[in-house]
């Protein structure tokens, strides 16, 4: 019989003292061993050497924390430049909408600009939209003639804006009234995407010679929405 074995008949044993309590090893504790283990390998390859010696390993321990520093960093800026990939408002056309929207908003969020050049609040949104591809550059802007997007859409709707994510819409904002009209401001429309999630505050970029704007506290207004079933995927 093996006493430490781990069987029914040595439970009974232990239960009644005949044998000792069997000790269970736990990874917390194999781990704990392995630490001390190189603590003490460490502690004696440190224990001959003088105090040049010492400073000189300083100096190499500082080299190799500072590497591993680097090597973080430039890993974390090529991981925000992945995703930073966009930048700029683009025009698209009706036959490129399911590629530019439908199916690359599975991979990112995508803003849509429906508009008509001839309306001022369409020109006023794409001035702030442009601004907002700058400074938000995971986030991809696009814009399209309303009709061109849904058949007999009304100018009266307009501007509208379709927010896409992982295939599918995810919001829509029909005309600017809630935020002023012509009076609306690009902060407006930078809390309205934020609060939906659509632009990351952690990855906004400043423009060249901008102050800081005060935030929106103001409370929030019931969008207007249209049905928009019909537009194109």
């Amino acid at each position: 019989m093996n006493p430490d074995e781990d069987t029914e008949w040595n439970d009974i044993l232990r239960k009644h003292g005949i044998l000792p309590q069997q000790i269970k090893i736990t990874q917390n504790d194999i781990y704990d061993q392995a630490v001390a283990r190189a603590q003490e390998e460490e502690s004696k390859r440190l224990e001959g050497l003088d105090l040049d010696e010492l400073a000189e390993l300083e100096d190499e321990e500082d080299d190799r924390v500072l590497e591993q520093y680097k090597q973080q960093r430039l890993a974390e800026m090529q991981a925000q430049q992945s995703k930073e990939k966009y930048g700029t408002l683009e025009h698209i056309s009706e036959p490129e909408y399911k590629k530019e929207v439908t199916e690359a908003s599975k991979d990112t969020w995508i803003v849509v600009h429906l508009f008509r050049e001839s309306i001022p609040e369409c020109k006023l949104m794409n001035r702030i939209l442009s601004e907002l591809a700058q400074q938000y550059r995971a986030t991809k802007f696009v814009k399209i003639i309303s009709v061109e997007c849904i058949h007999n859409y009304p100018d009266a709707n307009l501007p509208t804006l379709l927010v896409y994510g992982k295939g599918d819409m995810k919001n829509q904002l029909v005309r600017i009234d809630r935020f002023g009209g012509m009076r609306t401001k690009k902060r407006d429309i930078e809390k309205y995407l934020k609060d939906i999630g659509a632009i990351d505050p952690s990855l906004r970029r400043s423009l060249p010679g901008e102050s800081d704007e005060e935030s929106d506290n103001g409370e929030e207004q019931q969008s207007a929405y249209f049905d928009l079933g019909r537009a194109r995927s």
